[in-house]
């Protein structure tokens, strides 16, 4: 019996190992850009225009990257709507956009510090919606739904970011001071790309 429990330790002390070494390589390949430095350091020490600043979303490694010209300058960590995976269709499938948008309005939000509106459902996200009824992927009667953006957590939720939950119902979440340091530099009309 003695024996057992010895073994029994060691098989899941082993597992703990490789599942933390996981992790490890995980963090290792989705490594953040300049994360701990703050994005107007950044902008103003590299005397870039701000007017040129965009977001683009890597729903694969879970980052939100600030962009000047292409150029990475700083990246964040992000969680997604509770089907991270899939392009969003319909309304209520919780999945999170992927295509081209403009931010059309940015406000403080009472339950997650601030949120930064973007325009979906554009003229490509109503052609991915009506291809998608056409071949039966989704109800006749889906509609495709709306105030998608960008947002931080409920108070005191950083941990969902931490921890890799995806709670929302399509939106991209930061912690709030993510949220807002980025906030900071978003102005109507901006670029926000989101990719798998």
């Amino acid at each position: 019996m003695r024996y057992l429990f010895i073994f029994i330790f060691i098989t899941i002390s082993s597992r703990l190992v490789s599942s933390q070494d996981i992790f490890a390589k995980r963090r290792a390949e989705n490594k953040l850009v300049n994360y701990n430095i703050s994005l107007e350091k950044l902008i103003d020490s590299l005397k870039l225009n701000k007017m040129h600043v965009r977001i683009h979303v890597s729903k694969l490694k879970y980052q939100l990257s600030i962009t000047i010209d292409s150029k990475i300058i700083k990246t964040y960590p992000i969680v997604l709507g509770t089907d991270p995976h899939n392009d969003k269709l319909r309304e209520g499938d919780r999945c999170t956009p992927e295509g081209k948008f403009k931010i059309k309005a940015m406000y403080p939000h009472k339950s997650w510090s601030k949120f930064i509106w973007f325009d979906y459902p554009n003229d490509n996200s109503y052609k991915k919606h009506n291809l998608a009824k056409k071949n039966k992927l989704i109800p006749q009667n889906s509609t495709i739904g709306g105030d998608v953006g960008i947002h931080g957590v409920p108070n005191g939720a950083d941990y969902f970011i931490d921890t890799r939950q995806n709670w929302t119902w399509g939106c991209v979440s930061l912690k709030n001071k993510d949220i807002n340091e980025i906030y900071k530099f978003v102005f109507v009309g901006m670029i926000v790309e989101i990719e798998k």
